[in-house]
């Protein structure tokens, strides 16, 4: 990476999230920077933006996309789940999910710069990182860090949701946000519990967000709270009291790393 070696003074940080196999970009990502964040959710399951892209469209078809996404975005989750089952009926799921997970983390894992410090996302698979994380990667979940001086805190995954992705925690996750104390810069991947932070509003609903987090904030007052999730949020960021609340963007989509310099 660039850092001082550019000329520049102080630290540079880029901090990416939702990265659904966009590897290419993820690649790029790092240019300029001291170290690259990464907020989690590497795996594509399904784009809504485009149904032909991703692990269900290539075991299923376009068509079957088309379907899920359209009961999902009904809100009609338990007709999504019955859809989903009938088409998974004598198929090795959890072999076939493994199998397309591990051809996209070992290309993503390999596009990561050094350093990276990488926390999961809900639809991450927590068992598979370490197998493909290099020694520039440094995964962190309910973990501090410092770079550059400043404590970055970093708790992974999301909370139990309609859509049951495999990496949601319950109680475990207040425990995880409580472990870390007080940091300058509070990373995870979803939101605090705040309605603008948390409605997506091409999905039309609200994503989960966490109490814990939010609790966090207006106790130890962190500079930065960084996150991601939200893939078309009703708030970009705000202030929480002496904290900047920022969603750093859906990173698959853009292509493009929010940039942190002190």
């Amino acid at each position: 990476m660039g850092g001082s070696k550019t000329g520049r003074a102080g630290t540079r940080v880029h901090v990416v999230s939702d990265v659904h196999g966009n590897t290419e970009a993820l690649a790029r990502a790092g240019e300029g920077a001291d170290a690259l964040i990464c907020l989690g959710d590497l795996v594509l399951f399904l784009d809504y933006a485009d149904h032909s892209r991703g692990i269900f469209p290539d075991l299923f078809g376009v068509e079957n996309a088309d379907r899920i996404v359209a009961l999902r975005t009904a809100r009609r989750f338990a007709e999504a789940r019955d859809f989903g089952r009938a088409l998974w009926d004598g198929l090795d799921r959890e072999r076939l999910i493994e199998g397309a997970v591990r051809r996209q983390y070992a290309q993503m894992f390999a596009a990561l710069p050094t350093p990276t410090y990488a926390t999961y996302g809900n639809v991450d698979i927590p068992g598979l990182w370490q197998e493909y994380a290099g020694p520039g990667t440094t995964v962190l979940d309910g973990q501090r860090v410092e770079i550059g001086g400043r404590v970055f805190g970093f708790v992974g995954g999301g909370l139990p949701s309609p859509m049951r992705t495999p990496y949601e925690v319950s109680e475990e996750y207040a425990a995880k946000v409580e472990a870390l104390g007080e940091v300058d810069v509070l990373c995870s991947h979803i939101p605090p519990e705040v309605p603008e932070l948390c409605y997506d509003t091409v999905a039309r609903r609200f994503e989960r967000g966490s109490e814990a987090l939010l609790a966090a904030i207006r106790r130890t007052r962190p500079r930065y709270a960084l996150f991601g999730h939200v893939h078309q949020p009703l708030a970009r960021r705000m202030r929480i009291g002496g904290t900047e609340c920022v969603n750093v963007g859906h990173f698959a989509a853009t292509g493009r790393p929010w940039a942190l310099e002190w």
